[in-house]
């Protein structure tokens, strides 16, 4: 039997996809704000899709700020433009 994939929603689009195609950000439990390339640091995880569209949709909705409960800082936007650029245009 094949293993079931896991889905997550992305906060930009609000489509499901596949948890390793997605960017994941996390607030760890101190509270700080970061990306997460491996997908496994402890906190609480919130996802976008590797495409510029979802993330100014992310932006404009708040959707991050809301998700964490908390403001988020311009460089973790910024981390996120320069890693979207590293993906490929295909997803």
């Amino acid at each position: 039997m094949q293993k079931k994939i896991p889905l997550r929603q992305c906060l930009g689009c609000r489509e499901m996809h596949p948890k390793g195609e997605l960017i994941r950000v996390v607030r760890s439990p101190e509270g700080a704000i970061s990306l997460d390339s491996k997908g496994k640091a402890p906190g609480r995880g919130a996802y976008l899709c590797p495409n510029a569209q979802c993330l100014k949709r992310a932006i404009k909705s708040k959707a991050l700020s809301r998700a964490f409960g908390a403001e988020i800082p311009q460089e973790i936007y910024n981390s996120l433009e320069i890693q979207m650029e590293g993906h490929t245009d295909g997803a």
